[in-house]
């Protein structure tokens, strides 16, 4: 049967309906998505029922590259920096100095267990070197991998951070690898030119896209998220362009327009939520179907060994030395050891020796993609159960019922606050006109059950109802008392991920 467009359409429609029910079903099983989205594109391949032919890792790479900047992006909009500024020095340090120590000490492996050369050992290291943004994104923002204090944050800012620095040594190795006789000094300015250029740009571009957004008053809602699309891709290209690294500008761009005033923002994060999903199903469909699975059986032995190691001896090593000069309790660096998982990132940096042409590079992409698969499978299934065994779990949050349609606007000083009744708030029991509510704010809905409503001032406060109070920030604490009273303690959900 001849190849038309519309069937080309039906294939496309059908492999991303598959891998968004099959990812419902993920979430149940405690499976990361990543590793569904792989197994569908692997099933769609050539050697699988779908016999879709596709073995261009080029292709491939620019795929992945591009999906990766939406991803960082979303992930960076999304993060509050009043989260991560506490542990700032800590991420940074462990997005650079722990990924050249994974590198090393993964290196030196390969080198010794598998009888890869120096440069060649240490490529492989480099590959699998950093966290993936998206795995880690997905994972930890499930109710159920839920984490106490900075933890998640900080694990979020080291994956969305250290992507750069990984890029940096596989791309470094193989011009080393290419050109015998270079020296490794060689590379160091270029390094600190990626990661300052990229870091300064990165900034720049996100005030100006802030700038825009706010000052270019479009005819029509819909095409703020279209400038923030196109503006993603110009950070990356603008600062590649100029010698710095794309992805670190990309993240940091998100970071610092989540944290600016923007119209809009509530509105466009669920956007680039939704283009953050769509990435990474397209981008794991892509390298899924670029593996063949006849290819990973002569791996086997050498991928769990090397998986193993990286999980059990070299993440922890890096972990540990790097987080020397911070008092940071064992528990939490053994959590922070634990959650290294492994995705796109490895396997599009695992596509830069195929494109290049370097020795063993098939061998190299085999042993990454099956590193992947273990880590999705090991460390995707497992953080909460280590969290919780670790004494790190975070009790389950309510996500926020009332305040995901409404808007503030940014120009003004008010806030929403959503509040769950506990049955021992000082508020149960009293009509809305007798709570003494500040002058400014409204109860503007109340949910009982599964009734939905705008109070009057006669409506009675019971236990577990669920308000919605448009107030402003300095009022805040003061209304939490004014329904506490006594010992009474009120939940304030965080935000629905």
């Amino acid at each position: 049967m001849a190849l038309t467009l519309e069937l080309v359409f039906l294939g496309i429609s059908l492999l991303f309906l598959i891998s968004i029910i099959a990812n419902k079903f993920s979430e149940r099983l405690g499976v990361p998505a990543l590793l569904i989205f792989l197994i569908v594109g692997m099933l769609a391949g050539s050697e699988g029922p779908g016999g879709i032919p596709f073995d261009d890792p080029g292709v491939a790479q620019t795929i992945g590259v591009i999906a990766l900047a939406y991803i960082l992006f979303a992930g960076g909009f999304d993060t509050k920096w009043g989260e991560i500024r506490p542990v700032l020095w800590q991420g940074i340090a462990l997005s650079t100095v722990g990924v050249l120590l994974t590198a090393a000490c993964l290196g030196a492996f390969a080198v010794l267990v598998l009888g890869f050369s120096p440069l060649t050992g240490f490529l492989l290291g480099a590959v699998v070197s950093s966290t993936d943004a998206a795995a880690v994104f997905s994972v930890l923002r499930m109710a159920r991998a839920r984490l106490k204090g900075n933890l998640r944050p900080f694990l979020e800012f080291e994956s969305g951070s250290n992507d750069p620095m990984a890029v940096f040594l596989t791309t470094g190795v193989i011009a080393l690898i290419l050109s015998p006789g270079t020296s490794g000094f060689a590379l160091i300015p270029m390094f600190v030119q990626q990661m300052v250029v990229g870091g300064l740009f990165g900034y720049g571009m996100g005030k100006g896209i802030a700038f825009l957004i706010n000052r270019l008053k479009l005819e029509s809602e819909g095409l703020y998220p279209v400038l923030t699309l196109a503006m993603v891709l110009m950070t990356y290209g603008l600062t590649a362009a100029v010698g710095g690294n794309g992805f670190i500008a990309v993240y940091v761009s998100g970071l610092v327009m989540g944290n600016s005033v923007v119209v809009y923002k509530k509105s466009l994060i669920r956007f680039h939520d939704g283009i953050a999903w769509l990435m990474q199903i397209v981008m794991f469909l892509a390298l899924g179907l670029l593996v063949f699975p006849s290819e990973l059986v002569p791996v086997i032995v050498p991928g769990l060994l090397t998986a193993f190691f990286l999980i059990l001896i070299a993440r922890p090593i890096a972990v540990f030395i790097t987080l020397l000069p911070w008092k940071m309790p064992v528990n939490e660096k053994a959590l922070v050891s634990w959650v290294g998982l492994r995705g796109a990132v490895p396997i599009i940096l695992a596509t830069y020796p195929l494109v290049a042409g370097v020795p063993d590079a098939e061998m190299i992409f085999n042993v990454v993609f099956f590193i992947v698969l273990v880590s999705a499978l090991v460390h995707g299934t497992s953080i909460p159960s280590v969290a919780r065994w670790l004494g790190l779990a975070a009790p389950l949050q309510e996500k926020r019922k009332l305040s995901r349609e409404f808007e503030v606007d940014p120009d003004t000083p008010s806030e929403l606050l959503e509040l769950v009744v506990p049955p021992d708030a000082s508020a149960v029991g009293k009509q809305v006109v007798d709570l003494g509510l500040p002058k400014g704010t409204l109860i503007i809905l109340m949910q009982k059950g599964d009734e939905r409503f705008v109070p009057s001032g006669s409506t009675v406060i019971e236990a577990d109802d669920t308000l919605l109070l448009l107030t402003t920030d300095d009022l805040a604490e003061d209304l939490r008392a004014r329904f506490l009273g006594g010992e009474g303690r009120m939940d304030t959900p965080r935000s629905s991920e």
